[in-house]
């Protein structure tokens, strides 16, 4: 039988775990029971002035947010809905960010237990094929040139299967890791005690520190795929990603073409 928590999320218990580098990096943790999108919270708190480390999660969400303007499906209490702002000094500074935050959620999952893990381009987490969970950052620019960025992230916990609204296949952490005994609260510390250090350090360290784990983590190498971006389907195998985080993809020809964005199926 899986072994599942359905403890609420709770400020103390989050901050039980937290390691005293995530702590002090925290200017503000907020539970909510309901909220439309974490992400959205964030955003509109950027044009009030929040501070970098300013952090949210929730039970659900009534209006998640995925990559492309998906929705992202939030049942009550099942799974892990968050996000968390940073404040940069310039726009460029954030080139790579979302797959350091990839390398991050991995990280945590292999401390935890979840070994069979791994990134697919550009910031989804996946498992035998199946998507676990993603990554969604949205930036703002400022007048003065700084730009603040609000890191979204959602895992499957325990997310039902054969859901309607969702086409894709997916998993969750008690399908993928049966024997960890997974709670909300734990984990959401230790993703915090991953992730607010890459992000505060990630204007001085860069892309760079990253890739190297980054490609060790890469399930789509190798792999023949269909890349689709905008309307138009282009057709490869997938050689990796380039210094910049870009996907290098060998068309039928033999060319190898870079792309900054698009959507990645399996099934070419």
């Amino acid at each position: 039988m899986p072994m599942i928590s359905d403890c609420s999320l709770s400020t103390e218990k989050i901050n039980a775990h937290l390691t005293e580098n995530a702590s002090a990096l925290i200017s503000k943790l907020e539970l909510f029971k309901q909220i439309d999108s974490t992400n959205r919270y964030l955003m509109t708190a950027t044009q009030t002035n929040a501070a970098s480390g300013s952090v949210c999660f929730a039970e659900t969400q009534i209006a998640g947010k995925g990559r492309r303007g998906r929705e992202w499906i939030s049942p009550q209490g099942q799974n892990i809905y968050g996000s968390f702002l940073w404040r940069f000094n310039h726009i460029e500074q954030l080139n790579g960010l979302s797959l350091a935050i990839g390398v991050g959620v991995i990280r945590t999952l292999n401390k935890c237990g979840a070994g069979n893990v791994g990134l697919k381009w550009p910031n989804d987490i996946y498992s035998d094929g199946k998507k676990l969970g993603g990554i969604l950052i949205e930036v703002t620019t400022h007048s003065n040139g700084e730009a603040s960025a609000v890191i979204g992230f959602g895992l499957n916990l325990n997310l039902p299967p054969n859901l309607e609204n969702i086409t894709q296949a997916y998993t969750n952490l008690h399908e993928v890791a049966p024997n960890v005994e997974w709670e909300r609260n734990r984990l959401i510390a230790c993703l915090l005690n991953e992730l607010l250090p890459i992000t505060a350090m990630f204007e001085k360290k860069g892309l760079n520190a990253y890739l190297k784990e980054w490609r060790s983590y890469d399930c789509l190498l190798n792999k023949s795929v269909s890349l689709f971006v905008g309307t138009q389907k282009i057709s490869g195998v997938v050689q990796g990603i380039d210094e910049n985080g870009l996907l290098k993809l060998q068309r039928s020809n033999g060319v190898i073409q870079t792309f900054a964005s698009g959507e990645v199926s399996f099934s070419a």
